[in-house]
């Protein structure tokens, strides 16, 4: 992927804006959302996010979205890297780019955190269900993001708009995707009026961690993130209790007690604890973050296809949009007060 990146057009811009001549760029591997890449201007390093090249949805891929977030919070105790340059013109990159500080920490895509004594991974647990209340504690008027979403009704509106994704796709048919769909529509939680900054993808993956201690020193890719219900980022953390180390890196089915690792149910205490919201997380809104993954596959399976796909194993995950779907049935329609019509 550097091999083509304009050089040229990124080293005037740098010159320009930051002073000094860029010395090196590195592309970040792992993700599936927005290229990112390691950048070295003059003895300086930095951490450069843009959009993908080709076909876009509309909505998608918003790096002026993920810069306006990461400005705002970057003034309250939430803990992210700080942005510097957003670049709205096109013509530079050939798509919108943001550069941001690069955080020196460590980044685990395995949620076992298996380099880490039993003590570590509990305290990171622990820092991680605190990290998330932190941000749902922000009120979203006072760092001028009041606009930054629509409030209200915010299950009704997700599902609709992942639901209206999945229909356009060009994946085959999923019919445990199209049940869940169904099962969800008739099972939406009534609006109690909790309106929160959400991130949207909050898992272990995303959480920059120090580099020597088990604490969270920055949240990482917000590409998915407006105002919405904290209970949606709470049930999307929530996933990695059902799903297995196959399923895109999940903790079900290992020693968790030997691990160090909390059970869900000592990680949802442990954020309830700090949060400001007197809350419930049910079977909903678990299930509801698992079908909302199944789409993200879904749209990673069609970006492969077209040729656009940011992650090298885009063909290997996209069949991850049916195993999730069934997971969410499972969740949704073995736990309380499901209503079946």
């Amino acid at each position: 992927m550097t091999d083509t990146f304009p050089h040229e057009a990124l080293d005037a811009f740098v010159r320009k804006n930051l002073g000094a001549a860029l010395e090196k760029i590195e592309h970040v591997g792992g993700g599936q959302s927005n290229p990112t890449y390691f950048i070295t201007v003059g003895a300086q390093q930095f951490v450069l996010r843009k959009q993908p090249h080709g076909p876009i949805l509309k909505g998608a891929h918003a790096v002026d979205r993920e810069y306006r977030v990461l400005e705002a919070l970057s003034k309250t105790n939430v803990p992210v890297p700080k942005p510097l340059l957003f670049c709205a013109d096109s013509t530079v990159l050939g798509t919108q780019f943001y550069v941001m500080e690069r955080l020196q920490g460590r980044v685990f895509h395995d949620a076992a955190l298996p380099n880490l004594s039993r003590e570590e991974r509990h305290a990171l647990y622990h820092s991680m269900a605190d990290t998330l209340a932190q941000l749902h504690a922000i009120d979203p008027h006072m760092i001028r993001l009041s606009d930054y979403g629509r409030p209200g009704n915010y299950f009704e509106r997700q599902l609709a708009r992942w639901s209206k994704q999945w229909n356009e796709s060009e994946t085959n048919s999923i019919p445990a995707l199209d049940h869940l769909i169904d099962d969800l529509t008739h099972n939406l939680p009534v609006d109690d009026g909790c309106v929160s900054i959400v991130h949207g993808d909050y898992r272990m993956g995303n959480l920059m961690v120090h580099p020597t201690e088990p604490r969270i020193i920055g949240i990482l890719d917000w590409e998915l993130s407006t105002l919405g219900h904290p209970l949606a980022d709470l049930g999307f953390a929530a996933m990695a209790w059902h799903t297995t180390p196959k399923d895109y890196g999940g903790i079900l089915g290992l020693d968790l007690e030997r691990l160090g690792i909390p059970d869900k149910d000592e990680f949802i205490q442990v954020y309830m604890r700090v949060s400001k919201y007197a809350l419930t997380l049910k079977p909903f809104h678990i299930a509801f973050a698992l079908f909302r993954f199944a789409v993200i596959f879904v749209g990673i399976a069609d970006r492969a296809r077209r040729g656009n796909a940011v992650g090298k194993n885009a063909h290997e995950i996209a069949p991850l949009a049916k195993r999730f779907a069934e997971i969410g049935l499972s969740v949704l329609r073995n736990g309380s007060g499901l209503n079946r019509q």
